[in-house]
């Protein structure tokens, strides 16, 4: 396994700082954040973040963010894009720029719940997906989806059932920890399991649920999710590394931690030393 950072979560850095860092950390590469974003008085991680490329203009950028990468020694190891499935423009886009820059994927974001019917959703869904999963063939790249709470793909059972069936070179799934608490939870090794082929890129990241002051009309009370370091997150990260060596899998593993106990620069160091060493307790176990 590697492991690599999703900017999104280094909002602090410039993308020349975030390489830099990282390489010194030891990561072994970066996930580049693009989108168009809402400026912000402070750099936040969905506003205002530095270590994001724009999507508007973003053929310009292209150089740049392949030269930033390789300079610094590091990899890229996906590309963390927000476009929807049905915005076939620039998901042409996105692919074509994720093959200029060197990158293995790229992510396609799949519809919210609430938007429409299910299954409508989800068969339009599907039909765009099959045409991402043909476009990412010619550009010699995958398209990936992110098992996402509250999406139509919160699930590795649901994911599996998008992508059944299309070319595992040029589509896959992200296996994602933290989202997984919040929706979507399924045993780890049977999801691995299921994904097969298509487990293409795994984020970790932890979260944790919390009683609030609120109560329902029953006097039930409201509980709320937080993101939550890797240590003290419901997700059983021993057990999910565990799981990963079990099925062999030896590709991209990407931090993105929207935890703020620890500063920035300590918390992706400390990441690293967590991730490594369970990395190294799985493997052993698997030996053993």
């Amino acid at each position: 396994m590697r492991f690599s950072v999703f900017t999104a979560s280094t909002p602090e850095w410039t993308p020349a700082e975030a390489v830099a860092i990282l390489a010194a950390q030891g990561w072994d590469g970066i996930e580049w954040r693009v989108t168009d974003q809402q400026d912000a008085a402070e750099p936040g991680f969905w506003a205002g973040n530095r270590a994001t490329w724009p999507l508007t203009g973003l053929e310009s950028h292209l150089d740049d963010i392949r030269a930033t990468t390789r300079q610094a020694g590091l990899e890229i190891s996906g590309i963390g894009g927000y476009v929807q499935s049905h915005d076939r423009q620039d998901v042409e886009r996105m692919l074509a720029a994720t093959a200029a820059v060197g990158a293995p994927r790229v992510r396609i974001t799949m519809p919210q719940l609430g938007t429409g019917h299910y299954r409508e959703l989800f068969d339009a869904a599907r039909r765009d997906l099959d045409w991402a999963a043909r476009r990412a063939h010619e550009h010699g790249v995958q398209a990936v989806i992110e098992l996402h709470h509250r999406t139509i793909i919160s699930s590795a059972s649901a994911a599996y059932r998008m992508v059944e069936g299309l070319d595992p070179r040029h589509v896959g799934v992200i296996h994602d920890s933290g989202n997984l608490v919040i929706e979507g939870h399924e045993d780890y090794l049977a999801a691995f399991e299921l994904l097969g082929e298509y487990l293409a890129h795994v984020h970790v990241k932890n979260v944790a649920w919390h009683p609030t002051d609120e109560r329902r009309a029953d006097g039930s009370v409201v509980w709320r999710e937080d993101w939550a370091t890797l240590r003290e997150g419901q997700a059983d990260l021993e057990t999910y590394f565990a799981a990963l060596a079990r099925v062999g899998y030896d590709g991209w593993v990407t931090l993105e931690d929207f935890s703020t106990a620890l500063a920035l620069e300590q918390r992706t160091a400390d990441n690293l030393a967590f991730v490594r060493a369970a990395r190294d307790r799985a493997l052993d176990a698997l030996d053993g």
